[in-house]
């Protein structure tokens, strides 16, 4: 009798290594997005960036010495008195000064405020004035002494005087502006910008109360058609554009006695 052969059947083997790694899927790159996020990241440096142009426009032109050189010899050859004052309030922002407000016994007329040991002038803002009209042969010290003399009872009477003192009277914003009224030199306030012109004395309110003056000055390169100033407020002649930053006190425009003379 025949033997029965077993018949054996393999089951499906498993396979327990380590897996071959796959490739990732790429997905198809969204277009339409990335064009969405440089809009909006355009949009916003437009929209951030807008503000700072005029800063950018403002620092192409910057109140340097090389600017200032320029403009003095457009302004110092001029005709008008004015344009003469503010060349020679610009030549005074190129020479380092000490703020100093001390009262000091000086020579008369003429006299100044001794320099420094190392010869740098001092003074304050009404300094700055009296040397800008000094360059140009008119002496404030003389004239507002000689005025004073004649109407001491017109003028402030602030620091307890009893008659003129040449040394200190020129250097005081209060008596410059009585000086200038006499003189028929007082021009009206306004801040508009439009109505002052180079070689206008300005003085200013500020906001302690203390009273402050400059003189009128064309602005740099192509700000030429603006006003700017010429002023001393503490760290020595500056170039600024700041005409309208504090409370306008008074505005003058005087161009010595010789005016005086013409205009009788």
């Amino acid at each position: 009798m025949a033997k029965r052969q077993k018949s054996h059947h393999l089951g499906t083997i498993e396979y327990i290594g380590p897996r071959p790694q796959q490739k990732p899927q790429r997905r198809p790159a969204n277009f339409l997005g990335g064009w969405v996020v440089l809009l909006i990241a355009a949009g916003a440096v437009w929209y951030f960036g807008k503000p700072l142009v005029p800063l950018l426009r403002a620092q192409q032109s910057v109140a340097s010495v090389e600017s200032a050189d320029a403009l003095i010899g457009e302004l110092a050859p001029s005709a008008s008195f004015g344009e003469r004052l503010a060349a020679a309030a610009l030549q005074r922002t190129k020479m380092p000064s000490v703020y100093d407000t001390s009262y000091y016994q000086i020579s008369y007329p003429g006299g100044d405020v001794p320099p420094t040991a190392d010869g740098k002038p001092k003074g304050k803002a009404e300094d700055l004035i009296i040397r800008s009209y000094r360059n140009l042969g008119v002496d404030l010290q003389e004239l507002v002494h000689e005025d004073m003399l004649k109407n001491f009872a017109v003028y402030p009477q602030l620091w307890s005087l009893r008659e003129p003192d040449p040394n200190i009277d020129h250097r005081r914003i209060q008596n410059l502006q009585r000086y200038f009224k006499h003189q028929g030199a007082e021009l009206a306030v306004t801040r508009n910008s439009g109505d002052y012109q180079p070689g206008d004395v300005v003085v200013w309110m500020l906001a302690q109360g203390d009273l402050h003056t400059g003189i009128v000055v064309p602005g740099p390169s192509e700000r030429r058609n603006e006003a700017w100033v010429v002023h001393d407020l503490g760290s020595g002649p500056k170039w600024e554009n700041i005409l309208t930053d504090y409370q306008i006190h008074g505005h003058y425009r005087y161009a010595g006695p010789q005016a005086e003379v013409a205009g009788n």
